[in-house]
C-alpha cells in the first residue's frame, strides 16, 4: 500500500499546488475534491494528474441521496468526473435525515423518519450504480460516526454499508474504510474480513478527544487521537487491499499550519503509527 493524499488534509492548496507538493514529497496518489477540480477545470485538473505521473486515489464525493432535488443529476455528473479522472473510486456520502442540514439547527421541516431516509439511500444506488458500471467508475460507499447520521450519513457501520454494496457487482459498488469513522465498532474486524476486495479505498486520520466544538473537525493527524491503527491496517492488509492509503484531515490547525510541513508530518506518522 501507497500514502496518498486527500487535497482537503492540505485545504488552502489547489489542484494544481496540490499535484505539485505530492511530487516534491514523493508521493504517487491524491485524493481530489469536486469542488477545487471545479475551480481549476476538470480538464486542465486531469492533464495536471497525468503530467506529473499520479494516481487519483479517490474523487469526493458524490452522495447526499436523501436530500431529493437534483441529487441524482449531479451524482451523475460527479461519476462523469471521476471517469474522466480515472480515479480508483468514487466517494459517496450518502446524506442524512431529509431537511437536516450539515452542522445546521433543526427546522419544522426536518425528517425523523431514519428508516425512510436509508429506504432513498437504497433507492438512488440502484439508479446510479448501473451508470457508473457503464463509466467504469466504482461508488465507494462511506459509513460515517454515528455523530454524523442526523445531517451527513444514515450509514453508520460497515456492516451497513456492506449490506447496500453486496447488491452490486464489485466493480461498481464498494465501501470505504475510514479510521475516523470505524475505529469505535465493535463488529469493524469481522466486517472489513467479509468486505475483502470491496473496500475501494482506506482513509486514515485520528479521533481526537475532546472533540471540538464542531465535530466535523474532530479528525487529527495520527497519533494525537485515540485510534490504534496498526491491527487495523492489517485487517485492511488481510482482507485484499493493496490500494493507496489516504490521509483525510478536517481539522482548523492542519489547515493552519504550513502545507509542506503538514505532508512531510503525515509521512512520518503514517510509516512511524498507520503501517504495522
Amino acid at each position: 500500500m501507497n500514502l496518498s493524499l486527500n487535497q482537503w488534509t492540505t485545504r488552502r492548496w489547489s489542484v494544481a499546488e496540490a499535484v505539485d507538493g505530492c511530487v516534491r514529497h514523493g508521493l504517487e496518489a491524491i485524493g481530489l475534491w469536486r469542488q477545487n477540480v471545479a475551480d481549476q477545470g476538470l480538464a486542465e485538473s486531469v492533464k495536471l494528474v497525468r503530467d506529473a505521473g499520479l494516481r487519483v486515489s479517490s474523487l469526493c464525493r458524490g452522495g447526499f441521496l436523501t436530500s431529493g432535488g437534483d441529487a441524482l443529476d449531479d451524482n451523475r455528473r460527479a461519476i462523469d468526473e471521476a471517469a474522466e479522472l480515472e480515479a480508483a473510486c468514487l466517494v459517496m456520502v450518502v446524506g442524512g435525515l431529509p431537511g437536516v442540514q450539515p452542522g445546521e439547527p433543526l427546522t419544522a421541516g426536518a425528517s425523523r423518519d431514519l428508516a425512510g431516509a436509508r429506504e432513498r439511500v437504497a433507492e438512488a444506488l440502484a439508479e446510479l450504480a448501473p451508470y457508473a458500471g457503464e463509466r467504469g467508475v466504482k461508488l465507494a460507499l462511506e459509513p460515517l460516526h454515528p455523530i454524523y447520521c442526523p445531517d451527513r450519513a444514515v450509514l453508520s457501520t460497515l456492516g451497513q454499508a456492506l449490506d447496500l454494496a453486496e447488491q452490486y457487482p464489485v466493480e461498481q459498488v464498494g465501501v470505504v474504510v475510514d479510521t475516523f469513522h470505524v475505529w469505535w465498532d465493535p463488529r469493524v474486524f469481522e466486517d472489513i474480513a467479509r468486505a475483502g476486495r470491496r473496500i475501494a479505498s482506506y482513509q486514515v486520520c485520528d479521533y481526537l478527544h475532546p472533540l471540538p466544538e464542531d465535530v466535523l473537525l474532530g479528525r487529527g493527524m495520527m497519533g494525537d487521537g485515540v485510534i490504534d491503527f496498526k491491527p487495523i491496517t492489517r485487517a485492511v492488509q488481510a482482507a485484499g487491499y493493496s490500494g493507496d492509503v489516504e490521509v483525510e484531515i478536517f481539522n482548523a490547525d492542519v489547515w493552519a499550519a504550513d502545507p509542506d510541513e503538514v505532508v512531510a508530518t503525515m509521512k512520518a506518522r503514517y510509516e512511524d503509527v498507520v503501517l504495522p
